[in-house]
């Protein structure tokens, strides 16, 4: 359907603009969550008792929950239904923040971050596929640079958010912010997200062994990326440990993924050549928006002694000069 013909069709148009607004709540919700604790991690140490090191897990493990479920994302909506999936995702994210919130100990924190994260991930490449399926062909590309924007919004808003709340109330408000948006989005979900009938229920069972693997692979991975450079990367024999632990795992995970009939992870898909240069330029660009999201709240506050606001409006024109970039394009 044109835009034409959502004109001529009010109802019509209502509803892609419900759908719309439903998944973007989810979407910038969990991507906000990504940002917004990291001008507050310095605070945070302060009130728990935690080091940098320590507290800096609270970014970490947000993101390594995602990386764990977003692979899993297609096989879940397909046990699920995208509607339920969906909707279980923003209730365990909306959840899991009231727990944040809650928390008194840096490590029952990180816990409960991890569950939030096991939620978040579920939102954005589900809040993806759900635009996508929603416009028509002809506007597709308008849907992804409105998903480009709403990426971008979190960045650009989590920060000065974050910064301010800190600043002029207690840390536990950047989680406790998630519980009414989150109740919105869900009750949302459940009235105007469909169900698409292409999707067919997953053959066999739950391959624990391949979720496992990946799950240590990746876990593996990032206390290695995390603890190497602190305890001198190979010199240490915890982080050599660690880097057999997460070659190991990942090589026998793609091995096993390759020969199972009905793989946890369809890997097949990287013979695209469009698929696999795609996702090698996300991860270059994963490097630099999520290192620089965490490495320079700590640089600016602890360095400069930068208040958490001014932290967060230094980091704003970046995330809104990348939201425009992708306005830019969505129209070439």
């Amino acid at each position: 359907m044109s835009m034409q013909q959502a004109l001529q069709h009010p109802a019509a148009g209502t509803r892609v603009g419900l759908i719309t607004v439903t998944v973007m709540l989810g979407l910038i919700m969990a991507i906000i969550d990504t940002t917004i604790v990291n001008v507050a991690i310095s605070t945070i140490g302060g009130n728990l008792g935690a080091t940098v090191d320590e507290v800096a897990w609270i970014a970490t493990g947000y993101i390594l929950a995602n990386v764990v479920v977003m692979p899993l994302n297609g096989w879940l909506t397909a046990l699920l239904g995208r509607k339920t999936f969906y909707a279980a995702s923003l209730a365990l994210f909306t959840v899991a923040s009231l727990l944040c919130g809650t928390a008194r100990s840096i490590w029952v924190l990180v816990f409960y971050r991890v569950i939030q994260g096991i939620g978040g991930g579920a939102l954005q490449p589900t809040a993806q596929a759900i635009l996508f399926e929603t416009f028509p062909p002809q506007r597709r590309g308008a849907a992804m640079a409105i998903f480009g924007m709403g990426a971008m919004v979190g960045p650009a808003i989590g920060p000065t958010l974050g910064g301010w709340i800190v600043d002029n109330a207690s840390w536990p408000l950047i989680f406790y912010i998630n519980i009414p948006i989150g109740i919105v989005a869900f009750l949302m979900t459940l009235a105007f997200i469909p169900n698409p009938k292409y999707i067919a229920k997953p053959k066999g069972g739950i391959d624990w062994i391949g979720l496992g693997l990946l799950t240590a692979g990746l876990a593996s991975l990032q206390f290695v990326l995390e603890q190497g450079e602190r305890d001198d990367w190979f010199q240490s024999q915890t982080i050599l440990l660690f880097t057999v632990i997460s070659a190991v795992a990942l090589v026998v995970f793609v091995l096993k993924t390759l020969r199972d009939r009905h793989p946890l992870v369809d890997l097949k898909v990287f013979k695209f050549r469009s698929f696999s240069v795609g996702s090698f330029l996300g991860i270059i660009m994963g490097f630099g928006l999520f290192g620089t999201a965490l490495i320079l709240p700590l640089f600016f506050q602890t360095t400069l002694g930068m208040t958490a606001f001014d932290t967060g409006m230094a980091l704003m024109p970046g995330a809104i000069s990348t939201a425009i970039s992708m306005l830019i394009m969505a129209g070439c």
